[in-house]
């Protein structure tokens, strides 16, 4: 039998991942009722990060304890990794020593190449291409909020980066309509949006693709590995800034959520984010219950 990763939300199947929200919201019961389950005990997770991260880290090293387990931080500063050995070559170690392994690193093919040499489950917790950990949240939080979000419609503001690349995704697997607002120039990949079938459509001017949405999201214009492009972006992107005028072409029960960090008055305004509409408190702490449903399920 193979081994069962999670690279993107096209690894699983559209029931699985559903079957999931639906842990992840339990999980988090148990865990605000203060009962004690752990299905994960004697288990290690192994966390390589070539990338910084706050809600990433504390969410997996975290969720291993409630569940039992345990979890190492690994970067490239203090393992051999940083110090060119190979991938193959670290994957087949490394699996051999723990039971899973959560990876947030640059390049998608790294991760790949990981998953082909690993005897021990993959997952992707973020590269360049997908960012499908923190749709999992974004899929729980929409639906403890609005309920299932089949056949609905979501408004992706911005650049078409790893998060607009998962969306499409997720509008495959969990039946909603994906409306993308980016410049010229910014639109997400072509081979992913074509696999969004008609899920996912781009209308560049972003107050025409708010319009009847029952979700609005976005993230930051210039994400890690492109700070030198700041200034550049900050032109190409003036006019997509999620604000109470585009909030207001949405549905008037429209979602606000956004992965965070956040960069107040660039790619959201602070009404907004901090507006009666944002749900992005419940999104981010949501990353350590969908991710423990994912733990849960990868390993028992």
């Amino acid at each position: 039998m193979s081994t069962q990763h999670f690279l993107t939300l096209r690894d699983l199947e559209a029931s699985t991942l559903k079957a999931l929200i639906t842990r992840a919201i339990e999980l988090k019961s148990i865990r605000r009722k203060g009962e004690s389950h752990e299905p994960l005990h004697n288990k290690t997770l192994g966390m390589i990060f070539d990338k910084s991260s706050t809600r990433t880290r504390v969410s997996f090293e975290t969720g291993m304890t409630l569940l039992g387990g345990h979890a190492i931080f690994l970067s490239p500063r203090d393992t051999q990794l940083g110090r060119g050995e190979l991938i193959e070559d670290s994957a087949r170690v490394l699996s051999s020593m723990v039971d899973i392994i959560m990876i947030r690193t640059f390049s998608h093919e790294l991760v790949e190449r990981f998953a082909a040499n690993s005897r021990v489950p993959i997952i992707n917790g973020l590269t360049d291409e997908y960012h499908p950990c923190q749709l999992l949240a974004d899929m729980q939080t929409f639906h403890e909020h609005r309920g299932s979000i089949q056949g609905k419609t979501v408004t992706w503001v911005g650049d078409g980066n790893n998060m607009c690349h998962s969306y499409i995704n997720a509008a495959v697997q969990f039946d909603f309509n994906l409306k993308i607002a980016c410049p010229k120039g910014y639109e997400p990949d072509a081979k992913i949006l074509a696999a969004g079938k008609n899920h996912a459509e781009i209308i560049h001017n972003p107050l025409t693709a708010a319009r009847h949405s029952d979700l609005i999201v976005t993230d930051v214009w210039a994400s890690m590995g492109q700070e030198e492009e700041q200034k550049a972006r900050e032109l190409a992107f003036k006019d997509y800034q999620v604000n109470a005028t585009l909030m207001e072409q949405a549905k008037p029960d429209a979602l606000f959520m956004h992965c965070l960090p956040a960069h107040r008055e660039e790619e959201v305004s602070t009404e907004v984010l901090e507006g009666p509409q944002s749900v992005i408190w419940d999104e981010a702490e949501n990353r350590l219950h969908a991710q423990n449903a994912l733990l849960e399920f990868l390993l028992t």
